[in-house]
């Protein structure tokens, strides 16, 4: 086994053995429960505390750090915002008969966390799992628009601006300006922009920090959502979103 993968391994047993125990342990302690050597435990323990997972306590007793309880945390709410999009999901399918999404901003991309399905209905090729581009898609569209100015410049960094479709924006100046009316009325549209015949529209979800930390949507195609069902679409999307975000402890200002 490679010496650096045997140093994850003993850190994990360090961690493991920290767990366990309701009261902070020293340094001997750590080294019987793992079975390391002083010295060995030491310099990990050294690399955790600088790393905030373990805490290093006047007494000389070492304990789980807070950076854990971050990571934790972040898992547990990604697992809970997908239980309580579930039925939101289902009831604007029914209620729209249009498919339904949940998705995720991971760099330049959105991640497709859940996905529900009109059947018989023309299937959109979107897949739990799919990454579209952000710059493209009403999800995307939405979660940019939440991005302070900094984050979005680093985003947009990365945008390749590819045209998938004659209606793709591909100016970034352009995409800027669509994002503050996103930002100003709360939901947004992708016009057959990644996919010629289907439109997207989208609204953010957010958590009790106020951070928007998904959006939903609600697609179908050119024939299904029509010009004239728009305004009705966005206002039901709207309101499911708000509903999630209340769900995950958001409180309007």
């Amino acid at each position: 086994m490679p010496e650096s993968i045997r140093v994850v391994d003993r850190a994990f047993d360090i961690l493991e053995a920290l767990s366990g125990s309701r009261d902070p342990l020293s340094l001997a302690d750590i080294s019987k429960a793992t079975g390391l050597s002083k010295s060995t435990a030491h310099r990990i323990l050294a690399s955790l505390v600088a790393r905030q997972y373990v805490e290093h306590d006047e007494n000389g007793g070492y304990r789980l750090g807070y950076k854990l309880i971050e990571i934790a945390s972040s898992r547990i709410n990604s697992l809970e915002l997908l239980a309580e999009a579930k039925p939101c999901l289902s009831r604007m399918l029914w209620d729209l008969n249009l498919t339904t999404h949940m998705g995720v901003l991971e760099g330049a991309d959105v991640v497709y966390m859940e996905k529900m399905d009109v059947y018989p209905h023309t299937r959109l090729y979107t897949q739990v799992g799919y990454r579209s581009p952000a710059f493209c898609s009403s999800m995307g569209k939405c979660l940019l628009s939440c991005l302070s100015g900094d984050e979005l410049s680093r985003v947009l960094d990365c945008c390749d601006f590819k045209r998938y479709t004659p209606y793709t924006i591909c100016s970034r100046q352009e995409l800027i300006e669509q994002l503050r009316r996103v930002r100003a009325q709360g939901w947004a549209m992708d016009n057959e922009e990644y996919q010629l015949g289907h439109r997207c529209i989208g609204a953010p979800v957010f958590d009790y920090r106020g951070e928007a930390v998904a959006a939903i949507s609600a697609s179908g195609t050119v024939s299904e959502l029509t010009d004239d069902r728009i305004d009705m679409v966005a206002a039901e999307v709207m309101s499911a979103a708000r509903h999630l975000s209340r769900r995950m402890g958001y409180q309007a200002a």
